[in-house]
């Protein structure tokens, strides 16, 4: 299955794209393959290790900064709102729960990538309110109240796999070695999870978007010239900080399902096009690099 690992998200992208209304009747069981997902790498992660760098830092203000000036940039070039707070949602749309898969197939440090999806998921929790109090649809809800619906989103699938596999390290020691066993299976959950989000998404997009191809087609262009933008930067800061990989990933791979929610919440729901989009050339790109991987690992192990 290793040597087929790089063709999974390309499967889940069109399984997306075939079965997109019948998925919307799962969509219940996401929140439990994240779950799942994060508690078998939290077990294999050494959880003394874990702390936030600079590297944190800097990819916080990355999102914080050009999330919003992007939003006031693409108003002051004229662009319609839906399309404004597409791009403001799809930047701040907080590092995919399950990033780490992939990131340490890619070689990344997995404590690394663990932090930033604790930290920057909190971050967005707290940042959000705060763009969605003068920007969007529910502009009357309170900060609290707002953060609390996005906290209470974020806790379930990001704190309490974090604290379950706490719990095991420290008192059940054996529970916790039989799961690191299977903490590969983590990647194919995540190709499920992903196909039933873009399954949902991609219904959204053919039941609302009739009226609106202008706008789709701009989201679809920004959605590409962000994914490059975000990745590159995330692979400079890395590389700044020791961990070329997870910058990248930290910063480039994110959270379609919560950008999708944050967008259908607080925004125009139509601006939820840009992170769905950006979900297909995230992961597009996540599958060249881990052939590209792949290749590399086959060719150094080919006797000289």
């Amino acid at each position: 299955m290793h040597r087929f690992r790089s063709y999974v998200l390309p499967l889940a992208i069109v399984l997306g794209l075939l079965f997109h209304h019948s998925l919307t009747y799962v969509r219940e069981v996401t929140p439990w393959l994240i779950f799942s997902i994060l508690l078998l790498n939290n077990v294999a992660v050494d959880m003394k290790k874990l702390k936030v760098t600079m590297l944190d830092v800097w990819i916080m203000l990355f999102q914080i900064v050009v999330s919003l000036g992007s939003y006031f940039l693409f108003k002051a070039f004229g662009a319609s709102e839906v399309v404004a707070q597409g791009v403001l949602a799809g930047v701040l749309c907080p590092v995919a729960a399950s990033s780490v898969v992939i990131a340490t197939i890619l070689g990344a440090n997995r404590e690394t990538v663990t932090t930033y999806t604790i930290v920057g998921n909190l971050m967005v929790s707290v940042v959000a309110p705060i763009y969605f109090s003068f920007i969007g649809t529910l502009q009357e809800v309170p900060f609290f109240e707002s953060m609390w619906m996005i906290f209470r989103r974020v806790a379930p699938t990001i704190a309490l796999p974090f604290f379950v596999a706490l719990f095991l390290q420290r008192f059940a020691p054996r529970v916790n070695a039989f799961l690191c066993r299977y903490k590969g299976f983590s990647f194919y959950l995540w190709a499920l999870a992903l196909t039933i989000t873009l399954g949902q998404t991609i219904d959204f997009m053919f039941l609302n978007g009739k009226e609106e191809k202008a706008s789709i087609l701009i989201l679809g262009i920004a959605s590409i010239v962000y994914c490059a933008i975000q990745f590159a930067v995330g692979k400079w800061l890395g590389s700044k900080y020791g961990d070329r990989v997870a910058g990248g990933q930290l910063l480039g791979q994110k959270n379609s399902a919560m950008g999708i929610w944050i967008a259908n919440t607080y925004l125009l729901p139509l601006a939820s096009v840009f992170t769905a989009l950006y979900s297909i050339w995230q992961n597009l790109f996540n599958s060249w690099q881990m052939w590209r991987k792949d290749q590399e690992t086959s060719t150094s192990r080919k006797p000289a």
